[in-house]
């Protein structure tokens, strides 16, 4: 990052953002990608681009661009949520027909908010880094462009399903009009995100990005510490994952735990406390030295990065049996 090449990003003329833009756009086997500071942000942004105000937009019911981004669905682009019922954020097709419904002459089409846009969210946060089948999304999506919707995908995390599937990028992107992917997401850059797609959307997003403040300047700098997590760093997910899977298998054995470590496919953990409210837990585990956030008045989730090393892992294992002894 130090000795990064830098230009004006504003100007389309920092080599690296250059470089790193190239390089997602090609993972995902899509035409162009524009990096920006946050994942909030190219979701945000790509909704945007696929819509107008006063459409409606299907999410499932706990997506994070629906519930964790500020409200900004409504806030910058005006649209209408659309909720699906996922379990553990995976819907149907039979989800996303009921939720568009079949037009009738009897019934005016300027009455209802017109569909436009179906989102999916790979890996999901709020159900615990779980991953999309890929048979699923795949007939979800299809269902979704036979009626006539874009597709848009919150891929935060969709490094951590490859990872942990061995299915390749492409396959998971293939059927989305944009895709935002994470470089912060236990992948080690400090910060970044990138929205690829088609060379017209993405040419549509970079006006989006402008008006919401994104412009960087020598965004080369950052953009560095996101191409060399890029080039570097997937293969070591996996190291994650186990982490996250150990800590999973000791802690569902405590007393006053409520987690079953077959749900977890990735490198979040959620567990609910049977006996103590999450916000007396995690103040006492902070204090003891192991960072965690509450989710809900039970419920707890710990995020395994690549900074976490398998001793680390240890140790919250420890914290938190100490916690639940002394609370």
């Amino acid at each position: 990052m130090a000795w990064a090449h830098v230009g004006d990003d504003v100007y389309g003329d920092d080599p690296t953002v250059k470089d790193l833009e190239a390089e997602t756009a090609a993972l995902l086997g899509k035409d162009d990608a524009v990096y920006m500071p946050t994942g909030t942000m190219t979701n945000q942004v790509g909704i945007r681009a696929h819509t107008e105000a006063g459409d409606a937009v299907l999410f499932d019911q706990n997506a994070h661009v629906y519930l964790l981004e500020g409200g900004a669905p409504a806030a910058y682009s005006g649209i209408l949520p659309r909720l699906l019922p996922g379990v553990r954020g995976i819907f149907t097709s039979e989800d996303v027909v009921a939720a568009v419904g079949q037009p009738h002459p009897f019934f005016p089409s300027t009455v209802s908010a017109p569909v436009k846009l179906l989102c999916l969210e790979n890996t999901h946060n709020g159900g615990g880094g779980t991953i999309w089948p890929i048979d699923q999304l795949k007939a979800v999506t299809a269902v979704g462009r036979d009626l006539g919707l874009n597709l848009h995908l919150d891929g935060a995390r969709l490094w951590h399903a490859s990872a942990a599937t061995g299915i390749d990028l492409l396959e998971y992107a293939g059927p989305f009009d944009t895709v935002s992917v994470c470089f912060s997401k236990a992948l080690g850059a400090p910060v970044g995100s990138c929205l690829a797609g088609s060379a017209e959307l993405v040419a549509r997003a970079r006006r989006f990005k402008q008006q919401v403040g994104g412009g960087f300047r020598q965004a080369g700098i950052v953009a560095a510490g996101a191409l060399h997590a890029l080039r570097n760093h997937r293969d070591r997910l996996p190291e994650v994952h186990a982490n996250a899977k150990r800590f999973a298998e000791a802690v569902s054995q405590f007393d006053g735990i409520d987690l079953n470590p077959e749900g977890v496919e990735t490198n979040i953990v959620r567990l609910r406390l049977t006996g103590l409210r999450s916000a007396a837990f995690v103040d006492q585990a902070y204090d003891f030295g192991l960072h965690v956030l509450p989710s809900g008045v039970d419920g707890v989730r710990a995020v395994f990065y690549l900074d976490i090393s398998a001793e680390d892992t240890e140790r919250a294992i420890a914290v938190v049996a100490k916690v639940l002894a002394e609370v």
